[in-house]
């Protein structure tokens, strides 16, 4: 099966078929539509190191996480792998294993092999970032670093949904169960935590320092938020949110008669807890996509703003982990 099989086929002549394989931006969408539904049809499958010769694009992109087994990363990656399929793009994976200093060496490792990459939630140091977007194409999901394209999250929508959901449940100190250190998501919202929280003199905030963000971290914290009094706990990410149910399970505190937990990303899993477990999340996959889209376009046209369209606003998410204060009433 050849290019021109697929041409005589579609109608178009097989300059048309490789500018819609090779550059599809170059025609029209009923055009690469046509070609690409067709080139599938007859199970054509173009030759990507020929076109990578003449396109001078190696028909890669990269996405580089800290964590493949955090669902929040795998949803991430699902929106990346399923969006640049569509465009004709294969992904290279890495998994720098929450370790900043890993990170250097993967997106070097990966430049001469992908026309751009994503790097979602990346733990390097904002140097470390700006050095690595002069060796290649870079988007960042998650992660803000100078005048670098990012796919942003409003971190203060979401933890502002999650504090007037608990102070209507009467809650007037909240205890706040950070990332790691190295997490540019731990800092935004502890620092929108502290924002919210200071427009309401009632409101206090226990910051219980920095954990690791898996379920061992919550259990780590568990101790920590019992003995803080607060009655209510806002973890850093949904899974420190179930170490500290399976803690708090552990030494008979209930949840939410004694305390309320709510966790942040609103992974598939918050619903198989017990209690299920309240959220804020976005639709991880649509970041993905997102990130996509705009490294696509800079791969296309470096002199154009990247754009994306795609819904990421946060979302609460209420179930059985939250409930009114011990001592107080919703709308006291």
């Amino acid at each position: 099966m050849t290019a021109r099989d697929v041409a005589r086929v579609a109608g178009v002549s097989i300059s048309t078929v490789s500018r819609a394989l090779a550059k599809p931006d170059e025609v029209s969408p009923e055009t690469r539509d046509k070609v690409l539904s067709t080139a599938r049809g007859m199970g054509y499958r173009p030759n990507l190191a020929a076109r990578g010769l003449i396109t001078g694009r190696t028909g890669n992109i990269g996405l580089m996480v800290p964590d493949l087994e955090n669902p929040f990363f795998a949803a991430v990656a699902k929106g990346v792998q399923g969006k640049a399929r569509t465009a004709g793009y294969a992904v290279v994976l890495a998994d720098s294993d929450e370790d900043p200093s890993r990170e250097r060496d993967l997106v070097l490792g990966m430049a001469s092999q992908v026309d751009g990459l994503i790097m979602c939630s990346p733990r390097a140091p904002d140097s470390v970032i700006q050095q690595l977007a002069d060796e290649c194409t870079i988007v960042l999901v998650n992660r803000e670093c100078g005048g670098l394209p990012t796919v942003s999250m409003d971190n203060l929508d979401g933890i502002r949904q999650a504090v007037n959901h608990l102070r209507a449940l009467g809650h007037r100190t909240i205890a706040w169960v950070g990332g790691p250190v190295t997490s540019w998501s731990t800092q935004r919202r502890l620092e929108a935590l502290k924002s919210v929280t200071a427009q309401d003199p009632e409101l206090e905030v226990i910051d219980l320092g920095s954990f690791q963000p898996y379920v061992s971290g919550g259990i780590s914290a568990g101790d920590l938020v019992i003995a803080s009094g607060a009655t209510a706990v806002l973890a850093y990410n949904d899974l420190v949110a179930f170490g500290l149910l399976k803690r708090f399970r552990q030494r008979g505190v209930r949840v939410p008669e004694d305390i309320s937990v709510v966790g942040v990303d609103d992974i598939p899993m918050s619903t198989l807890t017990t209690p299920e477990l309240t959220s804020v999340g976005i639709p991880l996959v649509n970041c993905g996509r997102a990130g996509v889209d705009m490294l696509l376009s800079l791969v296309r046209d470096p002199s154009t703003p990247p754009e994306h369209h795609h819904d990421l606003t946060f979302r609460l998410v209420v179930r059985e982990s939250t409930g009114p204060a011990p001592d107080a009433h919703p709308g006291v």
